[in-house]
């Protein structure tokens, strides 16, 4: 990149200088680029800067202020007078200078046929080959329709530079050291038409290419090795042709065919872009060529049912059954969920190439929610990467296809670029295709973006943009396969722009001129793709019409008959996506339920590993004391707190052979200083992570605990998706604060809640969400309990199967949510995730001043499976779903007045204010697990205080916490026991509020100390009045 920085300083002062001595022969529109207004931002419009208004000549620059280095000169001046200094002696200027003399001068006087180069014309070739490296794309022909208004810039005019019409057939050596392309060193001389025909030819073609604002010279140079040099552009050949030609008649006639059999149903299909079909065979089968044994995919509705059946190679037959409304038959023992529209659905294929290889594809089932599945997808990719050992992630790709709206507008779109380069998160480069469109909907490019392309966003992270007319087969698979080896060679993110339009609108039965009239003229009289690559194989020769109507015909045959086969077509109901979920159990098919203690001995042992620190390590003083405390801890078997008890989860989990891996926002530390996974060296500055090293050898990514980008849409959707690939790990994603988590809403509504429901997907994700009322204000107490328990799809009014060798509750709810109040708790219900048949993700409200708080303290023999301890009943050691009043009353307690259902911390201020008032009358229940609802042993409770008055007790407000989940459950299982309804259960808490809660810490301690009195006092509650 040096020479550039030079060539720009030397033009400001010396390139302008014979300018427009002649007209130009070159017939452009000589203009220069200035920023585009918002009124005309978008592919179609450009506005420039007129010549009459450009800037003047410069001044010339005193001998003084200059410098004598390559990379500073700035004078022409100064240019002649050093090289008459290096002609004399070339040791007496600065290697720089040597260099370029050496390149240029030296070249020019030695070789035949070049008479009079001047460094200043040396300097404005560099140029015009730098305006056509960096401008060529505006001059490329992207835009099937012909609607785009794009003026040229000047740099691509060689007037700009002075040339004239005379200069034409001047030869001219064209070279710079370390450099590729066109300015490589040792290139023969060139006359200025032939190196202006090539440029033309490399980069205002079909393609127009995006990449001098990545700051490596060996990627610059790569590129322009593949860009530039002719050697380097595909070589197309008979059987290349056909294969081509095949391929788009697959991709046109499928459409076709949809559209002749379902006339007036939805599919969003590919018409006016079916060039990307044989695009992403190609770059498939290049993929494979270099390496490449898995991809995963994401993509939106338009042109999915394509890609589905000619990529991945869903059975046809399978695709028109669902088109004719086919469903699972309902049999008995098969789970069907709910389902989703055809254009949503996801599945996985071998794939054969065309190199002898095979290639698993898998298009992961996304929603309607456009980029959505973006990060999943990184995140499975991630995941597939970690379970084959594919360390240089060089087997495993992620492939995403975007429209251009979405990619312009979609915030999650830069939080998964964000993620391609960070260490816990890269997956070695994903391939981005963006189905440009050139509309959004109804919503014109100059009204949904602010910037020229679609795909701007990506010159952030570096990656190159290949723009390419979706018109031209030819071209959209040379850079489709470019973008595979750049991903294969670099491992970083690359974008193909396929320039192309929607022939039908959003869909099928849409009216696009209500909106757009004026490109809907041109694409009703535009030929198709295939139409337009058959004219030209004609034309050519290469191919006769008989050729051609024998693919129609095979195709069309086919075709046929997987539709007559699809009437008998019996849909599968489980496709899993991963041999490692084989023998998982579905939501109807019982699966028992499992101990999660620990033995003693165990415990004792990586409980000793996980809090020894290296020797010569200094920690943080406090950091220090922790470990140490901890160490106590395992000794003692006493007062282990909330983040050891953690920490013991993950590594009694890692013993057993299971990959666990943590992030979030600051989990490293924790947000509230509790958990120290990663200790810092203060002299040094090393890290050390304890849990990395539980067992001998231990794989560096076996424990993952990585701090994230500040996102949690992205981030939760990549944990989402490598939660997905393999059920054998204890993944988990940490909110910095509960609340937090709305950023990520989409995630929760549209995948974890509903994923199985609709796509028969499995996850075992778990999400902590920091809640509990301190005074924090509006925006730090509440993880919004109340969403997550809306969107359980339990019955409140069916009490299910509850004795425990018969209980499927858990499987056949959509996910569990826990407000756990234990150490021991906490630890049992992360290990309950792994050890069990099938996988729900789980939602804990995760505590905050109970980290510290000293009742919140577990013995170490309430982790350990030993008979006769106090976490063992006569089921054994496992999670509580409901922890009894802790006063050792008998079964039957007819003298308890009151008893009070709470969930959460709000307990052990409950229980301090019981012990103040030494109400001995009142019993407190903890609901630990509140979805799915433990009828059993809430039953249990009823019947043990039957003559108790009912009391729910929550910290949050009426209309936000668990009361609205929990009050129908309380009611339904007072109504089965025959203890009365509604009218007999109260509730204490906060009123009804807009806020989560107050911002005064005056209000807060108030209102707190009001409901926890009020749920203790003596006298009848007498709720609501």
């Amino acid at each position: 990149m040096a020479w550039f920085r030079a060539a720009s300083s030397i033009a400001k002062h010396a390139v302008r200088r014979n300018i427009y001595r002649g007209r130009s022969y070159y017939h452009v529109a000589r203009t220069t680029a200035v920023p585009i207004p918002p009124a005309s931002r978008n592919f179609h419009t450009t506005t420039f800067k007129s010549k009459a208004e450009s800037a003047p000549v410069p001044r010339a620059v005193p001998l003084s202020k200059l410098t004598d280095n390559f990379l500073d000169g700035t004078s022409s001046v100064y240019l002649e007078e050093l090289q008459r200094a290096w002609e004399a002696d070339p040791n007496s200027v600065d290697e720089s200078w040597d260099n370029f003399f050496r390149n240029f001068v030296g070249q020019a006087s030695t070789t035949p046929g070049i008479s009079g180069q001047t460094i200043q014309e040396s300097m404005k070739l560099l140029l015009l080959v730098r305006g056509y490296q960096v401008n060529g794309h505006m001059k490329a022909k992207l835009d099937p329709l012909g609607l785009e208004e794009r003026k040229v810039p000047d740099e691509l005019d060689p007037a700009f530079y002075g040339f004239t019409e005379a200069d034409l057939d001047r030869e001219f050596f064209l070279g710079v050291w370390r450099m590729s392309g066109f300015l490589s060193e040792n290139r023969p001389v060139q006359t200025l038409r032939s190196i202006l025909t090539r440029l033309e030819q490399a980069y205002c073609g079909s393609i127009g290419y995006e990449y001098m604002h990545i700051p490596d010279r060996d990627k610059c140079n790569w590129l322009r090795d593949k860009i530039e040099t002719i050697n380097c552009s595909p070589d197309w050949n008979i059987f290349s042709h056909e294969v081509l030609s095949d391929r788009l008649s697959w991709s046109t006639l499928f459409e076709n065919f949809l559209a002749t059999k379902w006339k007036s149903a939805k599919r969003f299909g590919l018409e006016g872009g079916e060039t990307l079909i044989p695009g992403m065979k190609e770059m498939f089968d290049r993929a494979a060529d270099l390496g490449v044994e898995s991809i995963v995919m994401g993509m939106a509705h338009r042109g999915r049912l394509n890609v589905l059946g000619n990529v991945v190679r869903k059975p046809l037959r399978q695709i028109f059954c669902e088109f004719s409304g086919g469903q699972p038959q309902d049999e008995v023992g098969l789970y069907t969920g709910t389902g989703d529209v055809k254009y949503h659905l996801g599945t996985s294929y071998d794939r054969p190439t065309r190199g002898g290889r095979r290639l698993h594809l898998s298009l992961v089932a996304n929603p309607s929610h456009l980029e959505a599945v973006n990060p999943v997808v990184v995140g499975k990719t991630r995941a597939k990467q970690y379970f084959s050992n594919d360390v240089d992630r060089k087997k495993n790709m992620g492939v995403l296809i975007h429209g251009d709206g979405s990619f312009a507008g979609q915030g999650v779109v830069y939080e998964t670029l964000h993620l391609s380069a960070l260490p816990n998160y890269t997956t070695g480069g994903t391939i981005h295709i963006v189905l440009n469109n050139q509309v959004a909907f109804t919503t014109d490019p100059k009204a949904g973006r602010s910037s020229q392309y679609s795909t701007d966003v990506a010159k952030a992270l570096n990656a190159p943009i290949f723009h390419v007319n979706g018109d031209d087969v030819e071209a959209v698979v040379h850079a489709c396969e470019l973008a595979a080896e750049w991903r294969q060679t670099f491992h970083s993110d690359v974008v193909v722009d396929l320039v192309c339009y929607r022939r039908f609108g959003h869909n099928e039965i849409d009216e696009p001129s209500f909106t757009q009239p004026k490109m809907y003229k041109v694409i009703q009289n535009h030929p198709s793709a295939l139409e337009i690559y058959q004219k030209k194989l004609l034309e050519s020769g290469e191919v006769t019409q008989q050729d051609i109507d024998k693919i129609h015909k095979k195709v069309m045959s086919i075709l046929n008959e997987e539709f007559l086969a699809s009437k008998d077509y019996v849909p599968k109901r489980r496709d899993w996506l991963s041999a490692y979920w084989s023998g998982f159990k579905s939501p109807e098919q019982l699966s028992r339920i499992r101990n999660t203690g620990v033995k003693p001995e165990i415990l004792k042992n990586v409980g000793k590993a996980i809090t020894i620190l290296p020797e010569n390590f200094t920690p943080h003083k406090a950091v220090k004391r922790i470990y140490e405390q901890r160490a106590k801890m395992i000794e003692s078997g006493e007062d282990i707190d909330w983040g050891f008890a953690e920490a013991l989860a993950f590594a009694t989990l890692l013993v057993e052979g299971n990959h666990v891996r943590l992030s979030g926002q600051d989990v490293e530390r924790g947000t509230f200083s509790h958990r120290h996974a990663v200790v810092h060296d203060q002299a040094t500055g090393e890290q050390y992570c304890p849990l990395d090293h539980v067992i001998s050898n231990q794989n560096e990514e076996m424990f993952t605990v990585s701090n994230s980008s500040l996102s949690e849409f992205g981030v939760l959707g990549f944990e989402l998706g490598y939660s997905m690939e393999n059920p054998n790990s204890l993944v988990i994603w940490e909110a910095q604060f509960g609340d937090f988590a709305n950023g990520a809403q989409v995630i929760f509504d549209n995948f974890l809640s509903s994923g199985e429901s609709k796509w028969l997907r499995q996850t075992g994700l778990v999400v902590l969400l920091p809640h509990g009322y301190d005074g924090q204000g509006p925006e730090h107490s509440s993880g919004r309990l109340e969403r997550y328990l809306q969107m359980a799809d339990d019955n409140p009014y069916v009490i299910p199967v509850m004795e425990p060798t018969l209980r499927k509750q858990i499987q056949e709810c959509n996910w569990q949510v826990v407000n756990v109040t234990t150490p021991a708790n906490f630890f049992h219900v992360l290990r309950r995730q792994i050890h069990r048949e099938f996988r729900k993700p789980l939602i804990v409200m995760s505590p905050k001043n109970l980290l510290r708080h000293k009742d919140c303290r577990s013995h170490l023999s309430e982790f350990d499976d030993v008979q006769g301890h106090p976490g063992f009943d006569k089921q054994g050691t496992r999670f509580k779903r409901l922890i009894k009043d802790q006063n050792n009353h008998s079964d039957l307690e007819e003298g308890i007045r009151r008893l009070v259902l709470c969930s959460g911390k709000v307990y052990y201020e409950l229980d301090e204010q019981r012990r103040k008032q030494d109400a001995k009358d009142v019993a407190i229940c903890r609901v630990e697990q509140l979805c799915p609802f433990p009828y059993d042993l809430v039953q249990r409770e009823l019947k043990r205080y039957p003559n108790a008055e009912i009391v729910w007790c929550q910290e949050e407000p009426m209309n936000m916490g668990a009361y609205t989940y929990v009050l129908p459950r309380l009611i339904t299982s007072l109504k089965a026991l025959g203890r009365g309804g509604y009218e007999d259960i109260n509730y204490v808490g906060r009123a009804p509020s807009a806020a989560v809660a107050t911002g005064f810490l005056s209000v807060h301690l108030k209102e707190q100390a009001e409901l926890v009195q009020k749920a203790i006092q003596p006298e009848p509650i007498n709720y609501p009045y």
